[in-house]
């Protein structure tokens, strides 16, 4: 009974160092390929990014780049085809993308709301009633003596 105790104890030590030996050895490579995977990603992002400002200069681009006003999110940018003509014969949102990418969350709940025609003209104006005035002088408390 002792001797079997004392083969199993070995066997686990063995067990051990093996399962020990295998994780050094994979753990280097499984870290070089994270990281290789990570800076691959981020320079895919910068690089559209750089597209993203510069889409309009690009022979895809289907309107005049004085129409196009760049805003990057969530949407890339808004034309006001005509504009720079004088006439506005639409407005349209644009996303930018490259490669394999795909809308975000946020992205496809814009691109759904244009879709849906969840779209509306607002004018908001500021400092008539909703702002108080300001004085002209500053406050006798405030003056240089």
């Amino acid at each position: 009974m002792l001797s079997s105790l004392i083969v199993l104890a070995v066997a686990i030590v063995i067990g051990l160092v093996i399962a020990l030996l295998y994780v050094a050895s994979v753990k280097p490579r499984y870290t070089n390929e994270t990281r290789r995977d990570a800076v691959s990603q981020s320079k895919a992002v910068t690089r559209g990014q750089i597209y993203e400002q510069f889409a309009t200069y690009f022979p895809g681009f289907e309107f005049n780049p004085k129409d196009a006003q760049f805003l990057g999110k969530p949407v890339d940018f808004i034309v006001f085809d005509g504009l720079d003509e004088g006439t506005v014969r639409r407005v349209v949102f644009i996303e930018v993308k490259t490669g394999k990418a795909k809308l975000n969350t946020r992205e496809r709940c814009v691109r759904d709301a244009v879709r849906a025609g969840a779209v509306e003209w607002r004018e908001i104006r500021l400092g008539a009633v909703s702002a108080p005035a300001l004085p002209s002088r500053p406050p006798t408390s405030l003056r240089s003596r």
